[in-house]
């Protein structure tokens, strides 16, 4: 009886060291891929070599699409319009917003002091590498710093999913940070600025979500680098010269 218990006792410790080993192998390999995009972080920083998003591969199966830098670009030049060392701004899912934010604020010369605040609130790990990331779930939407409450002049949000759920718990995180909420008048063009990305469908619920902010449908078409089957749309509370606001169906009301 002594042999078939010795058996399956190396047998299964056989098995939780192949498991062991497989476990340790991972979590190498996701530690040396971090310090990988960290040293390509610095060495940007130090440099001003133009960031790109070439490191940082997407995952579809949770919902990654990034934009392409000409849309990206665009983007983080009106998110980023008007605001000064005084100013602070917070990019929701829209890493690839932020990283053209980044290359923006280094093309400027400015000294740190001289740069508005960043804010990258985002589910994804590997953006830690950089010193603005906050980390950031959509199904728990005021789970961020307390500091952060109310003190967010521009934002910009691609929310990940085409959901009821997820745009509303979106909404809620908006209105959190948001420093002036339910700002509408004539001053909207410089600030406070919000930029909602997301697909036609969600058009209706979005103008109700972000009433109180004044906006609307732009004529503005963001274009994904690896191409997007839903067709997408840029909503803001501001017009600009790279979109105005549709004559139809920009309301929502």
């Amino acid at each position: 009886m002594d042999e078939p218990e010795d058996d399956m006792v190396l047998a299964l410790s056989t098995s939780t060291l192949d498991a062991l080993k497989e476990f340790y192998a991972d979590r190498d390999a996701r530690l040396k891929q971090f310090e990988d995009l960290k040293n390509i972080a610095e060495e940007n920083a130090s440099s001003n070599i133009p960031l790109t998003m070439d490191a940082f591969a997407e995952d579809w199966n949770e919902s990654q699409f990034w934009y392409s830098d000409e849309t990206a670009k665009t983007l983080a030049e009106e998110v980023l319009r008007g605001a000064d060392r005084k100013k602070s701004i917070a990019v929701m899912s829209a890493p690839s917003v932020f990283v053209q934010l980044k290359n923006l604020l280094a093309e400027s010369g400015k000294d740190a002091d001289e740069k508005p605040t960043l804010y990258l609130l985002e589910f994804d790990r590997r953006f830690e590498v950089f010193p603005e990331f906050v980390f950031y779930d959509f199904n728990d939407p005021l789970s961020l710093p307390p500091r952060m409450k109310g003190t967010v002049d521009n934002i910009i949000c691609d929310p990940p999913f085409l959901s009821e759920d997820c745009h509303t718990k979106a909404a809620m995180t908006v209105r959190w940070l948001s420093k002036s909420w339910g700002v509408a008048d004539d001053k909207r063009s410089t600030d406070p600025r919000l930029i909602i990305c997301t697909g036609e469908r969600m058009e209706t619920l979005i103008n109700k979500l972000y009433r109180p902010q004044g906006i609307q449908t732009t004529t503005f078409e963001p274009v994904h680098s690896k191409g997007l089957s839903n067709e997408f749309l840029c909503y803001a509370n501001f017009e600009c010269d790279n979109w105005k606001w549709k004559e139809q169906g920009g309301s929502g009301l």
